[in-house]
């Protein structure tokens, strides 16, 4: 084990809030393209296409998205936690995980077990989908046969309605209850672990900032450079899933070893 890594495994075990956030570099080692890389969706399709406004705007822009999620979705539920995904699980059944906040949509943080409300998901899920007029809810699993069997959009079988998954498209605001809990856990953490994000996307990127400007400790594990790095206390260029496997391996010997882990405070 490396210094970088013995360093980050003595900061989960010493802190009393330690949150993870979590981004695609997280989901491509479960076998989830990153979208944005070169060879990536938006190299066949044009997300220009794919906003908010077009989806609810004509049944030719939903048309054109559900194209797209039949392409995609079936990558999403084929794709299995990686090292990274079980590692935080485990800190979690260690006690030495706060909450893990997420830009991921593939649910695979509660795959890998994580309970739901330990996963905060600014940019939502999608595995689940709802319709727009009366809020009834659908597995994407039960949109996704309806899209196999029939060429039609998908609409509400209750009420006629736009059916939409729960992820948010461009141009669509972030859920307001996730933006706001997760801003309240960063800002509450000791500890603040960025994994597998380019941290270019926001507002979720303001989410370390805003726990090292309360006074979190911020590491960042990545393979390519971030904005953050030079307020960053630790800085690991590796994978998420090989340094967190590390990680916690380090955490779990220690726990067996009876050393002090700290007192963890409500949150």
């Amino acid at each position: 084990m490396s210094d970088d890594l013995r360093r980050l495994a003595e900061l989960f075990l010493v802190a009393r809030r330690p949150v993870a956030f979590t981004g695609a570099g997280v989901s491509t080692e479960s076998g989830i393209p990153d979208f944005r890389s070169p060879g990536g969706l938006w190299d066949r399709f044009d997300p220009r296409e794919f906003t908010y406004q077009n989806f609810i705007g004509s049944e030719g822009g939903r048309r054109r998205y559900w194209e797209l999620g039949r392409v995609t979705y079936p990558v999403i539920r084929a794709a299995r936690p990686s090292a990274a995904h079980l590692a935080l699980a485990e800190l979690h059944r260690l006690d030495r995980l706060d909450c893990c906040i997420t830009q991921n949509i593939d649910d695979l943080h509660q795959r890998a077990g994580l309970p739901p409300d330990k996963v905060i998901e600014l940019h939502g899920n999608a595995t689940r989908t709802r319709c727009l007029e009366c809020g009834a809810a659908y597995t994407r699993d039960e949109v996704h046969a309806w899209l196999e069997t029939r060429d039609e959009v998908p609409a509400c079988r209750k009420c006629g309605g736009v059916v939409k998954p729960t992820t948010v498209l461009f141009g669509e605001p972030m859920p307001a209850p996730a933006l706001q809990e997760a801003e309240r856990r960063a800002r509450a953490a000791d500890l603040f672990v960025v994994l597998g994000s380019s941290l270019v996307v926001y507002p979720a990127a303001y989410m370390p900032a805003h726990a090292r400007h309360a006074g979190a400790t911020l590491a960042i594990v990545n393979l390519e450079p971030t904005p953050l790095d030079a307020q960053a206390e630790l800085v690991i260029r590796e994978k998420a899933g090989v340094a967190m496997a590390a990680v916690v391996e380090e955490v779990r010997v220690s726990a067996r070893r009876d050393e002090p882990l700290g007192q963890r405070a409500a949150p």
